[in-house]
């Protein structure tokens, strides 16, 4: 029995007069699904993957460009052969526009359409084992950075490029190399948690020779130094972006910007909006937000939102910097309704010389139900959670605005407080009912936990955090750690596993962007 060489959809309003071409095919080991028209086409692609598609251009109701066009909106990358009666050249130029892989004029003859499809599939299938053996070079020098005792810097580096490997992973379909590559990634964070767990303490007490750059000195080191009276400054906060997301919104943000600097920045613990995002705009860590603001600083087991005091955070550390005197204005996106305000007041902030947006991207998901149950649904692993975070970017009023002002002389920021990682390992946590419920990190009295798997601090003051109370203890778990508690953990274990999660230490979650870009 032949082995499948490839699955083509063959779409062609006379699909009868083109039998013998596709017993030919079929005969040289290829799937053929023939239909008759763009609509049908469209719907088989909604429910199935197909290698290439064949697509008649002179079609009656959906043209051939019509059917391309749609096809390519729903899957950019898979390969179209265009085949025409017509040779007139306006049609094969727009047929390329809209990125045909190939072009075969009727009648066809069943060699030419095998010799069309070998191209595309040895093509698909050297990129995907160009990456592999590209990879496998690049795998030792990992495997020796990460031998070698990494410092913050290293590992940014040794981050970015595990991130680089797996978009290209991604893109050329190697389920035994990505399963190489991840089980390398799990290594890495077995490795960063140790780093993280014997230097966090020195970081944020400043007795460290060499701290990175955490989420309370941002502001003063990579923004405050590019503001100036009179050039508007848009700094955009996206909740949850982790590394691997702002890759991919980069060539989109790069149509209309050009970038000056990406960079990394290590996000404080817990890695939770409450303590990252309040550090980044008061300039503070969390211990000496609480004692500046013992009124607005809320502690997870107390009442009432937890970042509703931002902007105050933000104007006090402005005046401490010296630069209360630009115009600044901070927006809260958390709805679609802020959104399409934001889009149609956007030029009205070219007057400011600093607009801080804060966007909650995640939020905006998910509108009524959970975050939790619409990550689940639409995202159950990396490669969905990053398209998800495209196609909801792409569609975003936060694009549109940008795009609006894209022509003035502008500098924009993209950053974020934390990013986020899937959990897959539980770990059993008890504590009492004042515990917190957050599945990434803890704090509480009389916790009791599974040593191995976590970072504890017994006195929170260590990880510049407050102490809630006189014997509360923080604990932050590890790489793919999830904590539950006992009773009912199963249920718990089996809801929870492989969901998107924040507040712990994992490169995902601590290693995250700070982007500056200008218009072009």
């Amino acid at each position: 029995m032949n082995t499948i060489q490839g699955e083509i959809l063959w779409v062609d309003d006379e699909i009868d007069s083109l039998k013998s071409q596709i017993l030919f095919l079929k005969n040289k080991g290829y799937e053929v699904t023939p239909l008759s028209n763009g609509h049908d086409a469209l719907e088989l692609l909604k429910e199935k993957t197909v290698d290439v598609v064949m697509l008649d251009e002179s079609m009656p109701g959906l043209t051939g460009l019509e059917t391309l066009a749609r096809i390519k909106e729903m899957h950019p990358n898979l390969p179209v052969v265009m085949v025409t009666k017509n040779e007139a050249e306006n049609i094969m130029e727009e047929a390329i526009g809209g990125q045909i892989t190939d072009y075969l004029i009727k009648p066809v003859n069943p060699n030419q359409v095998l010799l069309s499809l070998k191209k595309i599939m040895d093509t698909k299938r050297l990129v995907s084992e160009k990456t592999t053996t590209a990879y496998q070079q690049d795998f030792r020098n990992l495997f020796m950075a990460l031998s070698s005792n990494p410092n913050h810097e290293e590992w940014k580096e040794l981050y970015r490029k595990l991130v680089y490997w797996e978009l290209e992973m991604a893109r050329s379909d190697s389920d035994e190399m990505m399963e190489v590559l991840q089980s390398q990634k799990s290594e890495a964070n077995t490795e960063f948690f140790k780093f993280v767990s014997k230097n966090y303490a020195n970081w944020v007490k400043k007795t460290a020779t060499d701290a990175p750059l955490l989420s309370h000195e941002l502001f003063k080191r990579k923004v405050a130094p590019h503001l100036e009276q009179g050039k508007p400054t848009f700094l955009v906060v996206i909740d949850n972006l982790r590394f691997d997301q702002w890759k991919m919104l980069q060539p989109i943000m790069q149509e209309s910007f050009r970038p000056v600097e990406e960079d990394m920045f290590y996000s404080i613990l817990p890695t939770a909006t409450q303590y990252a995002r309040n550090a980044l705009f008061a300039g503070m860590l969390p211990v000496d937000i609480e004692a500046k603001f013992p009124n607005e600083w809320k502690n997870d087991d107390e009442e009432g939102g937890k970042n509703l005091f931002e902007e105050t955070f933000l104007r006090y550390q402005m005046k401490q910097l010296k630069l209360d005197h630009l115009k600044t204005q901070y927006i809260k996106i958390t709805n679609n309704e802020n959104g399409k305000l934001l889009e149609d007041n956007i030029h009205n902030c070219l007057n400011n010389d600093l607009t801080v947006i804060v966007y909650n991207f995640v939020d905006m998901l998910s509108h009524a139900r959970t975050e939790m149950e619409v990550l689940k649904e639409l995202a159950g692993d990396e490669v969905s959670y990053r398209s998800l975070t495209v196609s909801w970017f792409e569609h975003s009023p936060l694009y549109r605005a940008l795009k609006k002002i894209a022509d003035k002389n502008i500098q924009v920021m993209v950053t974020t407080d934390h990013g986020t990682v899937r959990v897959k390992t539980p770990s059993k946590c008890v504590g009492d009912r004042a515990t917190t419920t957050n599945l990434r990190y803890k704090h509480g009295k009389n916790l009791q936990y599974e040593a191995k798997d976590v970072l504890a601090f017994r006195n929170p003051q260590d990880a510049a955090l407050p102490k809630p109370n006189v014997s509360s203890t923080f604990i932050f778990a590890k790489e793919d750690v999830f904590l539950c508690y006992p009773n009912n953990y199963n249920h718990y274990v089996n809801y929870y596993r492989n969901t998107f999660q924040h507040g712990g230490i994992s490169l995902e979650e601590m290693l995250v962007p700070v982007v500056r870009m200008v218009s072009k």
